[in-house]
């Protein structure tokens, strides 16, 4: 089994849910806290929730905006690049990223791969770069619990902030995901601690991307089977 965690999007679980493999709703959520960058991941919601469904096209349309301004910012800095160039379909259940940024530039020959413009054009502290709207995390909770869904701390292996993971933490989270595809496993076990001290469940993702992030495969990390059993009870019951 396994649940699909687009960004902002969760379009692919009902493209994907009548392939015979157990599936669960899921979605990954771009949030700000403390005006820093954090992803909030919900499972086993009500993927038929009008408001939920709002919420995350809000969320889309506020990151189309950011790729405009960026791609703006880019020809005005010298890497000519339009909008049209970035963007190939009008599919509001779309999201669109600065992956997508990078691959045009690769396309047009200004780069050479989707790391080397993230490092010379379009990282967070690049000329190029637009933070963009976001919803808070707590925001992002509190729309998955009106889903009738369970919110995960994405990656929090990722936050170089002992101190902002663990302001994070206290938040009404229900789980955490400690396993993680691009660590060893005494890494993910730190943070399998952290969610056993608070309660929490873990569950596991590999942050696969595709072509952009090769080293994290689809399948890389795992969830329990327990959690997953729960999740799919749970989901079983509210659809």
């Amino acid at each position: 089994g396994l649940s699909i965690t687009d960004h902002d999007s969760f379009q692919g679980f009902f493209e994907a849910e009548h392939l015979g493999v157990p599936l669960l709703p899921g979605v990954e959520i771009s949030a700000e806290f403390e005006k820093k960058s954090i992803h909030v991941l919900g499972y086993a919601f009500d993927p038929n929730d009008a408001d939920f469904k709002e919420f995350c096209l809000q969320q889309r349309i506020w990151r189309r905006e950011r790729l405009l301004q960026m791609c703006q910012l880019l020809t005005k800095n010298g890497m000519s690049l339009d909008e049209a160039e970035v963007v190939t379909t009008d599919d509001p259940n779309y999201t669109y990223g600065r992956v997508h940024i990078a691959l045009a530039l690769m396309k047009k020959g200004h780069i050479k791969s989707v790391s080397d413009a993230f490092k010379r054009l379009i990282g967070d502290k690049s000329a190029s770069y637009v933070p963009g709207k976001k919803w808070s995390v707590q925001e992002s909770i509190d729309a998955i619990h009106k889903a009738k869904g369970f919110a995960v701390l994405a990656h929090p292996h990722l936050i170089d902030s002992k101190s902002l993971s663990r302001r994070l933490i206290a938040l009404n989270f229900d789980g955490i995901e400690a396993h993680y595809g691009r660590f060893a496993a005494q890494v993910n076990e730190h943070w399998v601690q952290k969610a056993s001290a608070r309660g929490m469940f873990v569950t596991g993702g590999s942050d696969f991307h595709g072509l952009p992030k090769p080293e994290s495969y689809l399948g890389s990390a795992s969830c329990p089977a327990a959690v997953f059993d729960m999740l799919m009870a749970h989901y079983q019951k509210i659809r």
